[in-house]
């Protein structure tokens, strides 16, 4: 009898611990999972569409903030050098073009000690580190027509959409930029005056480089992104 009694007791124990181990596997299966494990965490909380819209509509203002603040810090003006140009022609511009603080001469700075200047707040603010257009966002931005260029010959388009180049082209290189060979001065400007992509980097440099060097030149130019 008292043994009927025990049976019939383990098995409910039994039973509520069965019923136990549902309900806390019922919780957990519930519960939020974990996300799996990843070497890259994203850095947006949102999704692309809301990013898109977020940044293009903030792109006008970023853009004027950005030429302001070289505006303030540089002339800008048009006034190339007479008789000095790049390689192809490109004019040079000349001039000293950090602005000065108001009241302040390249003479008066002359004579002071870098600590009278730092005292009373006339260092040339051209001189200090030139920020990104959109310093939290960073990334490459590049002029307008290397954008072109590219997507003509390779269908690529570089454009952003929150930002634009903003250095005035008047200050870049020449485009394509011209390319020497240290080990061959002899054939001058061996882009042609040529974008070089993968759609022409051979019939540039075969002939000129070694098969090594053409193969590293086509990796090097190759997009992986």
């Amino acid at each position: 009898m008292h043994r009927g009694w025990k049976v019939v007791v383990a098995v409910a124990a039994l039973v509520v611990m069965g019923m136990t181990a549902g309900v806390l596997g019922m919780q957990v299966q519930g519960a939020k999972a974990d996300p799996p494990a990843s070497s890259y965490l994203s850095v947006n909380e949102d999704d692309f569409r809301t990013i898109f819209s977020k940044m293009s509509g903030a792109k006008a203002q970023v853009m004027k903030r950005q030429m302001e603040l070289l505006g303030a810090r540089y002339d800008l003006g048009d006034r190339p050098a007479a008789g000095v140009t790049m390689s192809r022609g490109k004019p040079i511009q000349d001039g000293v073009r950090v602005k000065l603080p108001a009241g302040a001469t390249w003479e008066a700075l002359e004579k002071m000690s870098p600590a009278e200047i730092r005292e009373k707040g006339l260092f040339p603010s051209g001189f200090l580190p030139l920020p990104h257009p959109n310093h939290p966002e960073g990334g490459m931005v590049f002029p307008r027509f290397l954008i072109d260029e590219v997507k003509k010959q390779t269908g690529r388009d570089l454009t952003r959409f929150d930002l634009d180049f903003d250095i005035p082209d008047r200050f870049l290189p020449e485009f394509p930029a011209p390319i020497y060979l240290t080990t061959r001065p002899d054939l001058g400007d061996v882009s042609r005056g040529r974008l070089v992509t993968t759609d022409n980097y051979y019939e540039l440099f075969n002939g000129i480089l070694n098969p090594k060097q053409l193969e590293g030149l086509r990796l090097l130019l190759t997009p992986f992104a």
